[in-house]
């Protein structure tokens, strides 16, 4: 093999088409060339991405729910400093650098969506727990995945859309022209950073906007519990900028549902009702307001309808199941494979994958049995659940990360929580200790689902630059240590600091649900079961109208305020491209839009970030006076809309030739 510098000519004519019978797909790394990969440069640059993303990342996540994947980010970040630092052999090493990087977004995700809960439900969670169940999880979601990768990556070529792994493939392509982009990022950064500190250090304008602003909408409020929400959070309108049109219409589509008829109607049927209904609710319903309605009864129909969501996504992938695991064995037992000395055909081999997965289980069962549940019996119990259920769902990750660039995470985890409780209550492990344990147990499981959904991203990436694989994957492992060590360490401040149940607390809307579904089946209360099967029904209806449920049913249960400003995201991306009749000059400015909306999720994130820090040491400048007022609302949306008009003409600045 020779040692070359790859062609930066853009990618081959079919890297997003179809192969015809015969044709191949060669990447711009050529396989038959050896590039610069894993260097210290790379890994150390991607070790440090992974920590500052990863403390990024949870704030958000925590903040407003949506935890945004860093891979765009990063790779432009990637991008600018191979150029600043003029890298040979910039291309290979990028990919490692986004690669190691991207572990915090996953990680994050496994992490916030449950340990919290154990705080809401006045428990408590040590270091050393939330970092196992995060470095187990992460491990377990790399090892399931990897003999899934030539079917994703390879045989299916041109047949998914990869959307995140086609953005941060063409940056990392345009970064070898030169690194314009990170200048447009940097900017756009600073900007939806400064915006979103000044709201979160110092308080000139509200964080929420609502119809009760004015006198009308107060009434509609107070009277049949109907209001209008919006959140000022530029990181959030970056993220519908992201997401596109199409599913964050959706997504608001099952927040109006909620909240503009679910919770009505139950206000309206809730005049006659004498009395509290369900568990942990000590309000009549007429009594409450229309967030509190919300909370208690409505969200637990979104919760019904995720779990289904991740039911039919299991049906759906049952033959890819058995397709990649047939190979894998084959593989194991000697079978060869003609492209398999090829460099960029390489996986680990398959028996440090199955070792792997048997010395990782192991550890998952002694972290149990003296961490978590000390019980063999129950540890047992615990260890079955996580790999029975991080497999089946390990294709469903992959597969809706491959479609529609989302991974519906959060819904399969609710589904395990749900099973776990049932299965754990069943031998004998029920009250606060059932509790600690199934939200750990969701937590493994939630973190290598995450991990597995986003790593097909990475590996996809790989495959259209010509990356080696099996470097991919050795070094995810790297990674994942760094960002669950930070992940744990940032939770533990972010509860010190806010809280997650109170006034000014992070709001932690999917910790919130898995507190809301797990404390009725743990306390031996009836859970909302008619809810949950209500969701499902509605679930089930969707598919037969062809509507994406995953995005329906998280509309329904998210806080609308975390999700309209995703409309209004998703609508200037549909404006910026559509306003000429040249696909070319549409394109530009679409891509610079992404650019401009990855940074303001990125320095949002960041400066929340720091002002967490800053409030943790005891600075914080906010008067909540004011910040709670009517006329700090009216300058929440006065600013809302500059920085949506900022956006909009940022893009439109775009050339073709960019």
């Amino acid at each position: 093999m020779s040692h070359e510098k790859p062609t930066t000519s853009g990618l081959p004519s079919n890297a997003y088409t179809e192969l015809k019978q015969g044709e191949t797909y060669t990447p711009i790394m050529s396989p038959s060339s050896v590039y610069p990969e894993v260097t210290p440069y790379s890994v150390i640059t991607g070790i440090i991405m992974a920590v500052i993303f990863t403390a990024a990342a949870a704030y958000l996540g925590l903040k407003i729910g949506q935890v945004f994947e860093a891979a765009i980010p990063i790779a432009i970040l990637a991008v600018g400093l191979s150029a600043g630092l003029k890298k040979k052999g910039g291309l290979g090493q990028n990919v490692i650098i986004q690669s190691i990087g991207a572990t915090s977004g996953t990680i994050v995700a496994g992490a916030i969506f449950t340990i919290p809960a154990l705080y809401i439900l006045n428990l408590q969670a040590d270091f050393y727990q939330i970092f196992f169940a995060s470095v187990l999880g992460g491990f377990l979601g790399i090892l399931f995945l990897v003999p899934f990768r030539k079917y994703f990556v390879s045989e299916m070529h041109g047949k998914f859309p990869f959307p995140e792994a086609t953005a941060t493939t063409e940056v990392l392509v345009a970064g070898e022209k030169g690194g314009k982009q990170a200048f447009v990022l940097v900017i756009s950064g600073l900007i939806g950073g400064v915006y979103d500190f000044v709201v979160a250090a110092f308080g000139w304008w509200s964080e929420l906007i609502t119809t009760k602003v004015v006198g009308f909408g107060q009434e509609l409020a107070e009277k049949i519990k109907l209001e209008f929400r919006v959140s000022s959070n530029a990181a959030i309108l970056g993220l519908g900028y992201i997401i596109g049109l199409k599913y964050s219409a959706i997504i608001v589509a099952g927040s109006l549902l909620s909240w503009f008829v679910f919770v009505p109607l139950i206000a309206y049927f809730g005049q006659y009702i004498t009395q509290p209904i369900g568990s942990n609710v000590s309000l009549l319903i007429n009594e409450m307001s229309a967030e509190q309605i919300f909370r208690a009864y409505v969200r637990h129909i979104g919760i019904g309808g995720i779990a289904m969501a991740g039911l039919i996504g299991i049906i759906r992938s049952s033959g890819i199941i058995k397709k990649a695991f047939t190979l894998g064995f084959q593989e194991l037992f000697g079978k060869k494979v003609s492209d398999e000395n090829l460099r960029t055909q390489r996986d680990l081999p398959m028996k440090i994958i199955f070792g792997g997965i048997f010395i990782v289980a192991i550890l998952v069962f002694v972290f149990f049995l003296f961490g978590v549940v000390n019980n063999l019996f129950q540890a047992l119990v615990g260890l079955l659940i996580v790999l029975i259920i991080s497999f089946l769902f390990t294709t469903v990750a992959a597969t809706a990360i491959a479609i529609v660039g989302t991974n519906p995470v959060s819904g399969m985890t609710l589904m395990t929580l749900i099973l776990s409780s049932a299965v754990l209550v069943s031998v004998g492990l029920s009250g606060p200790a059932g509790m600690i344990s199934a939200l750990i147990i969701g937590g493994v499981v939630c973190t290598a689902l995450s991990q597995a959904g986003a790593f097909i991203t990475d590996l996809k990436i790989g495959y259209w630059l010509g990356s080696s694989p099996y470097k991919q994957e050795r070094w995810k492992f790297v990674g994942t240590v760094f960002s669950a060590a930070t992940v744990a360490w940032i939770i533990m401040v972010l509860n010190e600091t806010y809280g997650f149940v109170g006034d000014g607390a992070l709001v932690a809307p999917q910790a919130n649900a898995m507190a809301a579904v797990i404390q009725p089946l743990m306390s031996n209360q009836p859970a909302p079961w008619i809810l949950y099967l209500g969701g499902a029904l509605l679930a089930l209806i969707l598919v037969v109208l062809k509507v994406p449920v995953l995005a329906f049913a998280l509309g329904m249960y998210i806080p609308m305020e975390l999700n309209t400003p995703l409309l209004f995201g998703g609508l200037i991306a549909h404006f910026v491209s559509t306003r000429t009749k040249d696909d070319a000059l549409n394109n530009s400015r679409r891509e610079r839009g992404t650019l401009i909306a990855s940074g303001f999720i990125a320095g949002g994130a960041l400066f929340g970030v720091l002002s967490a820090i800053l409030r943790y040491m005891g600075y914080n400048w906010v008067n909540s006076e004011w910040q709670e007022s009517h006329s700090a609302e009216l300058v929440a949306l006065i600013m809302f809309c500059l920085i949506g008009i900022y956006m909009i003409w940022d893009s439109m600045r775009a050339k073709k030739e960019e």
